[in-house]
């Protein structure tokens, strides 16, 4: 507020304790929130939920539809005019490890098929207004321990 932080406000046992959010974009208008809840291989899978704020804290989450896979779902991202839906998930073109999806806002409100737009070790997105994609490339050894993790950025030209 006025270019200063605020008290930080505890979103409550919903959030916290009962669906364990993991990693969560709030969207630019404040109105809703996406997470990940669930856990990157310990047998549960993790699914993209979404929850919209109330006047005394957040809707009960619902998974987001058409997005979630039988792989693990997770590190969403909404763009600022809220189009667009970047997530982390297992590739599905052949590549080892993770990769970043893209759902698109359709008319009637719902997102669109996700399409993987990059792939090989690539997770955790996030856009910038001029179509900068941001994404974090993971690096393994032979024993497949990570090595490292560094922060990439490339211009994305899709539609």
């Amino acid at each position: 507020a006025d270019g200063r932080w605020t008290d930080v406000q505890n979103v409550g046992q919903q959030l916290n304790v009962d669906y364990d959010i993991g990693e969560f974009h709030i969207t630019a208008d404040g109105s809703t929130m996406y997470f990940h809840s669930g856990s990157w291989g310990d047998g549960e899978s993790m699914d993209i939920w979404t929850t919209k704020r109330t006047s005394t804290g957040w809707d009960t989450p619902v998974r987001v539809p058409g997005v979630n896979s039988a792989n693990n779902d997770g590190w969403p991202f909404v763009s600022s005019d809220g189009g667009q839906l970047l997530f982390t998930s297992q590739s599905t073109l052949g590549y080892t490890g993770p990769a970043i999806f893209r759902s698109v806002l359709q008319v009637n409100g719902t997102w669109s098929a996700p399409q993987e737009i990059l792939s090989n070790f690539a997770g955790e997105p996030t856009m910038d207004d001029t179509g900068n994609l941001y994404f974090v490339h993971h690096y393994f050894d032979s024993s497949v321990e990570m090595v490292e993790a560094d922060i990439y950025m490339c211009q994305w030209l899709g539609t």
